[in-house]
């Protein structure tokens, strides 16, 4: 069985983490064991961060239509319950959109969820 030399390998296995580190602060942009070590925490900030990011938008959607609908004199909880029963499909991203920037459509729909 002929030797292996590990040297290119690990060579490029470095290179990889040392330009996934590009733009890190201090040494862990340069140094291959501080490097890891950050890349480590980054990704596991983004996995999670990448839930949180759904969860503030559907907030930020949530209050947007809530005070869209106290406008309008219903409100949010109620609003949701009459689209459901009503059968009216719009999700809460598109309601918060409608309401922000088609105010008049916004009404219409209210008054639909309110016959």
């Amino acid at each position: 069985m002929a030797r292996v030399k590990r040297g290119t390998t690990a060579h490029k296995r470095r290179k990889k983490v040392l330009k996934a580190a590009k733009g890190f602060k201090w040494g862990r942009k340069s140094k291959y064991r501080l490097a890891k070590d950050a890349l480590s925490h980054a990704w596991q900030y983004a996995f999670r961060d990448r839930k949180a990011k759904k969860r503030s938008f559907r907030q930020l959607w949530q209050a947007n239509i809530g005070a869209a609908s106290r406008a309008e004199g219903i409100s949010y909880s109620r609003l949701i319950s009459q689209l459901k029963q009503h059968k009216i499909g719009l999700d809460r991203k598109i309601l918060a959109k409608i309401a922000a920037e088609r105010p008049t459509v916004f009404q219409k729909i209210v008054e639909e969820a309110k016959k």
